[in-house]
């Protein structure tokens, strides 16, 4: 379960209530209609300050639980990597930026690149009373991604981005990552097309010489049968009460499903093996779908007679690491 931080929730809350509920109502769906399409965007998706508010009310939340979940693997696979500075590209209103200082409270200077004028003021209003210095005193910069030079930073979050672009905008960002010597993060929607575009930025970037930290134990070609499945995992994350009646919910929890990929120049470790499909429960028996060392898909079947191997197998859930 991955919840906004109580102070972020809040602010969002605050937020909403400037929009009267028949606006925030049509403005959700039309904009949920047009995340769900997951085409290149001639023109900002977000136009209007209700537009920003409504989007970062139904998307942020989510957004949030995705990037901290990916980020939390990396920093089960680093343990020592302490990032002091965050480079956030395409960051919206900066779900990638409380993210990442929720994971690493070393973060001490973050920027955040985002092309929309309304998304930076609401951002930064949102950033007002972080406890996090690093979100509070964050450098806000309006620009395109194809008209920007990146600086460097020890880690670089790119979510939800990738689905805007054109592929040969998809390629000439990747070129530009492929560039940075911190960790590089993108996430993506989990559906077959998100994941098309993870896998196609991981082999561009393993091409210039990263490697993959999480979620994947090897650098080898993805063994997800191409066209007939897909890799994804999911976050579930707490809707408060001014969530749900945004999105017309009843439910007081919501499943994000993500792509991922993290990489590094610099860095390298072996991931332990991954799981990727939710575990299969039988009397006596577990059976986990594992992403392996070796680039390989296999099933591994988990018996009571092997004692603590079992009941670790009962208590691991999709997308977790295991044993090699």
């Amino acid at each position: 379960m991955a919840d906004l931080p109580q102070d972020l929730r809040t602010a969002l809350d605050a937020a909403l209530s400037s929009v009267p509920g028949a606006q925030l109502t049509a403005t959700f769906q039309r904009l949920s209609t047009r995340y769900r399409e997951e085409q290149a965007a001639t023109t900002p998706i977000m136009a209007t300050p209700a537009d920003v508010i409504t989007y970062s009310a139904y998307r942020m939340p989510a957004t949030f639980a995705a990037v901290r979940s990916a980020l939390e693997q990396v920093s089960l696979q680093l343990p020592d990597f302490t990032p002091a500075r965050q480079l956030d590209i395409g960051g919206g209103t900066g779900a990638a930026l409380w993210a990442a200082t929720d994971v690493w409270p070393s973060l001490s200077a973050a920027t955040v690149l985002e092309q929309v004028p309304e998304a930076i003021a609401l951002g930064k209003k949102l950033a007002l009373n972080a406890e996090s210095l690093a979100v509070r005193d964050a450098t806000w910069t309006t620009g395109r991604l194809d008209q920007t030079t990146f600086a460097s930073a020890d880690l670089v979050t790119v979510s939800y981005v990738l689905s805007e672009l054109s592929t040969a905008q998809q390629q000439d960002l990747v070129a530009q990552l492929a560039t940075q010597q911190g960790l590089v993060a993108l996430i993506e929607p989990g559906t077959p097309g998100g994941y098309e575009r993870i896998v196609a930025a991981r082999d561009q970037l393993i091409a210039a010489g990263h490697r993959v930290i999480a979620p994947c134990p090897h650098n080898l070609t993805c063994p997800i049968p191409r066209g007939r499945d897909w890799c994804h995992f999911t976050s579930r994350v707490n809707r408060s009460a001014v969530h749900r009646r945004t999105k017309g919910a009843e439910l007081g929890f919501e499943d994000e499903k993500f792509s991922y990929v993290v990489t590094s120049p610099t860095l390298q470790t072996q991931a332990a093996n991954r799981v990727v499909r939710h575990p299969q429960q039988r009397k006596g028996l577990v059976s986990l779908r594992l992403c392996t060392g070796d680039g390989e898909l296999r099933e591994e079947i988990v018996s009571k007679r092997q004692g603590p191997l079992y009941r670790a197998a009962r208590n691991t859930e999709f997308g977790d690491p295991w044993p090699s």
